[in-house]
């Protein structure tokens, strides 16, 4: 893993699991939406991009050093956001310093990739900017306006087939529990259905936490949001996987975040059942009124 190098991180910075051996470059600091109520990721920092001469310092330092990644995230919260010219000048610097890298990804919103042309999807592809982890949380209107997603399901839909058009892998995430008891069969329903609809080459799945300070604790603290056991959050992920179909392409499944209680993946329609029996079998096996600790570190 290359985030103990000695770049100039501004903390606290946040990758997928599946980057764990990447090398991290903060492209932009924060994220430029930022109001999303469950998360506090980003509520220290103020949404800006990073002048361009200062991350190419950091790529020519990484390269004097002898650094050869596989692959490359850009950081933070979501950096397709950036202007075109910029993103464009820095991937072409790392593909001039690390020439046999084999991708760069990135988190990416709907609005932001729906801000960019075909063409420029088309272009970041061609440079191997081609891995875009996209943050649905929920395919429903109710819970996305809720939690101030700041995008709206038509929206998600439109953003994931435009850039799997455009020769980028989607890489979609949902938050289980989001919704709260109120609203977990629309959620079941709505991701669902969503997922169906989009296809996306990768799945995963983290669980919601009510943070301390974050505006969704306060609403878990004041009853408009009761959060899932442990039980109800599992049967969210089996009803989500189950109701979902996967015609459009095979999908990688993984919910091996920290928030999950316990790891489970596969490949989709493939293994469908046997991790749908695994499920099965931990519902059944985990007592009511159990709930879930949040991690030390999210």
């Amino acid at each position: 893993m290359y985030f103990n190098q000695p770049i100039q991180y501004e903390p606290p910075v946040y990758r997928p699991p599946s980057e764990w051996n990447s090398l991290l470059i903060q492209l932009t600091i924060g994220c430029s939406n930022n109001k999303c109520t469950y998360c506090d990721m980003y509520r220290s920092k103020t949404y800006r991009v990073r002048p361009l001469e200062e991350i190419k310092l950091e790529l020519k330092k990484c390269f004097d050093q002898g650094l050869k990644p596989e692959k490359i995230f850009l950081c933070d919260g979501d950096a397709l956001g950036a202007p075109m010219e910029i993103l464009e000048s820095v991937i072409d610097e790392i593909n001039r310093y690390f020439p046999d890298l084999r991708r760069i990804g990135v988190y990416a919103t709907a609005e932001n990739i729906l801000s960019k042309s075909n063409e420029e999807l088309k272009k970041l592809a061609s440079k191997k900017l081609n891995m875009a982890y996209l943050g649905l949380e929920s395919g429903s209107d109710r819970i996305l306006h809720l939690v101030v997603k700041g995008n709206t399901r038509q929206e998600m839909v439109d953003a994931s087939l435009k850039i799997k058009s455009n020769g980028w892998s989607l890489s979609t995430i949902a938050m289980l529990g989001i919704g709260g008891e109120k609203f977990s069969q629309e959620h079941i329903d709505e991701t669902a259905s969503i997922i169906s609809l989009t296809g996306p080459h990768f799945f995963s799945f983290l669980t919601t936490f009510a943070i301390p300070g974050t505006p969704y604790h306060r609403m878990v603290e004041r009853g408009t949001i009761k959060p899932l056991s442990s039980k109800k959050l599992l049967i969210e992920m089996y009803e989500i996987l189950k109701k979902a179909s996967y015609e459009l392409n095979p999908v990688l499944f993984r919910a091996n975040h920290v928030s999950n209680s316990r790891p489970i993946g596969g490949r989709l329609p493939l293994e469908k059942q046997n991790i749908l029996d695994t499920l099965e079998s931990w519902i059944q096996n985990t007592p009511e009124g159990l709930y879930p600790r949040p991690p030390s570190q999210m």
